[in-house]
């Protein structure tokens, strides 16, 4: 839905963020084909995608809230969550840049709208990015960004938003085929860089969003003939992205602005490719370096690291298309019911017995069992987060590469699973697991144990709890009825699947009347059922 050019409200984010993810999931395949600068590991397009998927999950969300209601977000909702979303799920150097220029843009338009405004938020955004990269080199997205705002600033006075926006795009073309002249890893590889090319596809789905209408010029990289050794307008450069430290260490950090200039300072020191963006006390770190441990310890001295994620480049580059291998599907699971639906599908199983989370060492263990050199790994568990990444992480380092896919709920899992090619490219099918994972919503009720405050009020001693996305929505007397209040909540934000996981104690007749209560209140929403057996709680709830 276009809206008029001077004034993009929270429908035009929305739809920024839609069309965005479209084109680079379009184009990920090319730019990660084309990423040989800062490392040559062929996950820019990839790690692109995955940081706007996070931004326009949390755009929907915001709309998702006021669903209920007749009115919409405003502007400045939707521009927040789109910035955070993208800080809190930023992957790699690019997308971590990335988030940076779309929090600079945020601050700008959550003030207000139209062309002058978006002048000043893309100023805001480059300059915003640059101050975040600890050695800023230019050929790189930093200096996209640059000449897009400098472009934006020199549209006609009084232009209204698709008009400045245009002119940002036309200058973001301009300078990225001009990269390859800047960067002398980019002219013997005859290609633009990779960061840029992903930006200039940003900003034409920013001028569909505010026109209406797609780019009249469509992106088409200007072939690129290196100069002669010597050339003096190709200089050489210290460090290329062809060699550099073996890890790359990635997390999310709570910590005051004090601490986070000390982590810069000691970050510098131990590697290099360092990018901290952020603020308000919420940070996402990127660092390169050889000692992934230290960058880890460094961050708990600053503050409280989370979503910790170390990949090591040795085992994880692809340089070129990687041969083909096969492929394994490693998946924790609360019952040995789901365990056997998972085995069916081919995945290598490690059971997560109720109040016994499986440590690393398990996970690296079933890693090894799957005797594959690609493994995707489902954790279907929130609070497994730190240890799958360190299962992934002793297991990159033995050869094996290895993508977690941050499933929360068994759940997620399955619908990962289901979608899972292995015929496929590695990235574009974690890619696919994650997407189908992230469209579904999760459920689970539990007994309470003690009387406590919970979101959803005072709770007693044998309550039952429904629990949606991991937080008490409804306090109920049986499990019946508080299933189908639980069903109700989620459906009301639309829905065309329902997953039921029944657990062993479950009424046997529940799933048949949950399963008729679907049908009656719920048009054209499926159910599928399956047994869980032993896995804790009485039932689990998805919805996709």
């Amino acid at each position: 839905m276009p809206q008029t050019a001077d004034e993009p409200d929270a429908v035009a984010v929305r739809t920024w963020c839609a069309l965005a993810l479209d084109a680079l999931g379009r184009e990920r395949e090319a730019i990660d084909a084309i990423n040989v600068y800062p490392v040559a590991d062929g996950d820019t397009g990839t790690n692109l995608y995955l940081t706007v998927e996070s931004a326009a999950a949390a755009v929907e969300a915001v709309f998702a809230a006021h669903e209920t209601g007749t009115s919409v977000p405003s502007a400045a909702d939707a521009v927040r969550a789109m910035a955070h979303g993208a800080l809190i799920g930023a992957r790699g150097n690019s997308g971590t840049i990335l988030a940076q220029l779309l929090r600079g843009m945020a601050g700008v338009l959550a003030e207000g709208t139209g062309g002058d405004r978006m002048r000043l938020a893309l100023d805001r955004a480059a300059a915003w990015a640059r101050d975040a990269v600890a050695h800023p080199v230019e050929g790189t997205v930093l200096t996209v960004a640059d000449r897009a705002a400098a472009a934006a600033g020199r549209a006609a006075p009084g232009a209204d938003t698709a008009e400045v926006a245009r002119a940002a795009y036309e200058g973001a073309r301009a300078a990225l085929d001009a990269t390859p002249g800047q960067l002398p890893a980019l002219a013997r590889a005859g290609v633009v860089d990779a960061g840029g090319r992903g930006l200039v596809t940003l900003l034409g789905a920013l001028v569909q969003a505010v026109s209406g209408r797609a780019p009249e010029r469509p992106y088409e990289a200007v072939p690129f003939v290196p100069p002669p050794a010597g050339d003096a307008e190709c200089p050489a450069a210290d460090g290329d992205g062809e060699s550099g430290p073996a890890f790359e260490v990635i997390y999310l950090l709570e910590a005051g602005d004090e601490a986070v200039e000390r982590l810069r300072a000691r970050l510098d020191a131990l590697g290099d490719s360092l990018v901290v963006v952020g603020g308000d006390g919420l940070w996402n770190v990127h660092v390169h370096v050889d000692d992934a441990g230290a960058a880890v310890e460094a961050g708990v001295e600053a503050g409280r690291p989370y979503r910790i994620r170390i990949t090591h480049f040795a085992a994880d580059r692809t340089h070129a298309r990687p041969e083909p291998a096969r492929r394994a599907v490693v998946a924790v699971v609360p019952g040995e019911g789901l365990a056997a639906l998972c085995r069916e599908a081919g995945a290598t199983t490690v059971l997560a017995r109720p109040g016994e989370p499986p440590a690393s060492g398990e996970l690296v263990d079933a890693i090894r069992r799957a005797h594959a050199r690609e493994v995707v790994l489902l954790p279907n568990d929130a609070d497994l987060r730190h240890t799958a990444a360190a299962a992934a992480e002793q297991a990159r380092a033995q050869g094996v590469r290895v993508a977690v896919v941050p499933t929360r709920a068994a759940v997620q899992g399955i619908a990962a699973l289901a979608v899972h090619e292995p015929d496929r490219s590695f990235d574009e099918d974690v890619v696919a697991m994650t997407a189908a994972a992230g469209a579904t919503r999760y459920a689970e009720l539990a007994v309470a144990e003690r009387q406590s405050w919970t979101s959803a009020g005072i709770c007693q001693a044998g309550d039952i709890l429904g629990l949606i996305d991991g937080d008490v929505a409804v306090i109920g007397q049986d499990v019946p009825a508080t299933a189908r209040k639980v069903l109700d909540r989620m459906l009301a934000a639309g829905g065309e699947l329902v997953t039921l996981v029944l657990g062993e104690n479950t009424p046997p007749l529940l799933a048949d009347s949950l399963e008729q209560h679907v049908r009656e209140a719920h048009l054209a929403v499926d159910t599928t059922t399956y047994q869980g057996g032993h896995q804790g709680a009485p039932l689990l709830i998805g919805v996709e």
